[in-house]
């Protein structure tokens, strides 16, 4: 059994990214892992908007907006008695996520993701579709988004990766089921 000793868990605050938190210090408490919570302030996509005197309150904004964020992973790892830091990096998301683990010797990445699927994903990407391509370190994704019950601990295997003919037992499938480095936890992407 792999065991952790320090996890990172990237979060924007977006609705639902408490449970990825939740997630990533219940896995920091079995391993008895340090947990890292990263927000990412991406100042560039706010690089086109005009320089007014607004623009002076933007950045204290979007740290407020990151202390936030890591507050959630602050609370979570406290329940559960795991030793915490926080850290506001600048940059593009994924880049910044996937250095600061590969830097800071993580050993598993936990992140939450929309489930996007057809245009929306073309479209707009993923930043936690990105760092599982670009990542060394391990990444466990948690859907943050709807679900129902049925799918709590489903694990998304992807299309190309489904047996041509059918599997008739569970022993039958996991001897069949192909290795992977990435495992997504609820359903993700």
């Amino acid at each position: 059994m792999v065991l952790y000793d320090r996890i990172i868990v990237p979060i924007d605050g977006s609705a639902g990214s408490e449970r990825v938190a939740v997630h990533a210090a219940a896995l920091a408490a079995v391993h008895g892992a340090e947990l890292h919570g990263v927000y990412v302030v991406n100042a560039g996509s706010f690089a086109g908007l005009p320089m007014e005197s607004s623009w002076e309150g933007l950045d204290d904004m979007l740290r407020a907006d990151a202390e936030s964020a890591l507050d959630k992973v602050e609370r979570a790892a406290e329940s559960q008695g795991v030793p915490v830091e926080t850290h506001v990096l600048e940059g593009t998301p994924s880049r910044e996520i996937v250095e600061f683990a590969e830097r800071g010797e993580c050993d598993l990445i936990v992140m939450g993701t929309h489930g996007r699927g057809g245009i929306d994903r073309l479209l707009l990407g993923s930043v936690a579709e990105k760092v599982v391509r670009a990542s060394k370190v391990p990444v466990l994704t948690v859907r943050i988004e709807g679900g129902d019950d049925a799918d709590e601990h489903a694990v998304e295997v992807p299309d190309d990766a489904a047996p041509e003919t059918p599997i008739d037992s569970p022993a039958e499938a996991e001897a069949d089921a192909p290795a992977d480095s990435t495992a997504t936890a609820d359903g993700g992407e």
